[in-house]
């Protein structure tokens, strides 16, 4: 659908909502004329008669009655019309400024994640060079330690292990702030699960997590880069089998609905605590960080959801596990692919 065509409905809308509204005060007018009717007929059917200067003029109050409630009528409507235009005006409104902050805060982003990527662009240049040569000076002393100093051996291993955490930092920095290339062909869900759960499968079978899985077979074939998807639900995976406990349960689900598809990833872990899940998609956000985690993987997701169209949310309830919802749009092409 063109812009143009988006005016000419937005305009034909229009013109029906003020043809709608001139309905209505007709319709008001009539009301009352007929209601000035009835209590003029009701009034004769009493008994009840007007005369003037001897001339019996029942009929010319009633038209005098009719004709009033009409006006009347014909100025409710115009004052109910009036109120719907005020607050079809005032959500068109909310809608347009709503839609402009969702703008603003898009393009604020992307400003954010430029710096981001010049920034990281710029540690990566001046920063791994010497890490290497750090780490291999250290790798050197190691080597060259006598047999017996095991306290310069340890001090060794150290500064190699954290400079490959460093490197790891920097990498995963690089991965958020350079945009993805997206390459989009019609995936089907199925597929996408399968190769998933076979990249996820040494996470999820070293704690002997349970995956439950239900997709309708009648899913519409989503147009996606399929490698950066798989990404996704391996990194979604990923943090379920760390949540959960061992012999844990991970599902995944699928549906469609109202033009969109639904991926959900249900994990039986302790869930996320609620004052958390507004700050779990940002960058180096983490809550394990006793465990060497650098806090870009969900991130990371949000960033590839995002590029796609999509979005992602997370629910929790404590105790309860949590379960992290993406929502593709499900495009013409996509729906006549099945």
């Amino acid at each position: 659908m063109t812009d143009r065509d988006v005016t000419d409905h937005s305009g034909l809308a229009e013109i029906q909502r003020d043809e709608r509204s001139l309905h209505w005060r007709w319709w008001g007018a009539i009301a009352g004329l007929l209601t000035g009717l009835f209590d003029a007929t009701l009034m004769a059917a009493l008994g009840v008669h007007f005369e003037m200067n001897g001339r019996n003029v029942t009929l010319l109050v009633g038209a005098y009655f009719g004709l009033s409630f009409a006006v009347l009528g014909f100025l409710l409507g115009w004052v109910a019309a009036a109120r719907r235009r005020d607050r079809r005006a005032a959500a068109v409104i909310q809608a347009q400024t709503d839609a402009i902050a969702a703008t603003r805060a898009r393009l604020a982003q992307s400003e954010k994640l430029a710096a981001l990527g010049q920034l990281a662009a710029a540690i990566a240049h001046e920063v791994r060079n010497p890490l290497a040569v750090i780490r291999s000076a250290a790798q050197g002393l190691g080597e060259a330690a006598p047999a017996g100093d095991v306290e310069a051996g340890c001090a060794a291993s150290f500064i190699t292990a954290e400079i490959d955490r460093l490197n790891n930092v920097i990498t995963s920095l690089l991965a958020f702030a350079r945009p993805p290339q997206l390459q989009p062909r019609p995936v089907a869900v199925h597929e996408l699960f399968e190769r998933a759960l076979l990249l996820a499968r040494d996470e999820l079978a070293a704690k002997q997590v349970r995956v439950r899985r239900e997709e309708p077979g009648d899913l519409p074939v989503l147009r996606v880069d399929g490698d950066l998807i798989s990404q996704v639900l391996v990194g979604l995976l990923t943090n379920a089998a760390e949540a959960v406990p061992a012999g844990g349960e991970v599902a995944l689900h699928a549906r469609a609905a109202a033009g969109v598809v639904e991926i959900d990833v249900v994990d039986s872990g302790p869930g996320v605590p609620p004052e958390l899940r507004e700050r779990i998609f940002e960058p180096f956000f983490t809550t394990r960080a006793s465990k060497g985690h650098k806090g870009m993987g969900l991130a990371i997701v949000h960033r590839i959801v995002d590029e796609h169209g999509g979005r992602i949310t997370v629910e929790s309830s404590p105790g309860k596990g949590a379960s992290f919802r993406i929502v593709f749009p499900a495009t013409r092409e996509s729906l006549h692919l099945v």
